[in-house]
């Protein structure tokens, strides 16, 4: 992988912990997924641009995680992470289909 690293609030992580299982550790190793796919996320910020990204994690959970790029982008910062909807997996596993 890149030289990249992550940040988050720590707040923010526990808080994500307890409301949908996801720690924000897991949520950086969906970056080293190769199906892994990123879309913009532009109806959730005014002020900083935000991406998806829906793959598969260390612990082979499909997640979706919201993040946005700092330093360029050599820093990810995760903002949440949850585990895929139904629809959010069948996309990912008809990408994966068609690589």
């Amino acid at each position: 992988m890149f030289d990249i690293s992550f940040e988050w609030d720590p707040a923010k992580a526990r808080s994500n912990e307890t409301k949908h299982g996801v720690t924000f550790e897991e949520a950086s190793s969906v970056f080293s997924d190769s199906y892994a796919r990123i879309i913009d996320d532009p109806d959730h910020s005014d002020y900083e641009e935000r991406f998806i990204i829906l793959g598969m994690s260390r612990r082979a959970r499909m997640l979706t995680v919201c993040h946005c790029y700092r330093q360029g982008d050599s820093v990810i910062r995760i903002i949440s992470a949850r585990k895929a909807t139904k629809t959010e997996e069948r996309a990912y596993w008809r990408y994966c289909h068609e690589s």
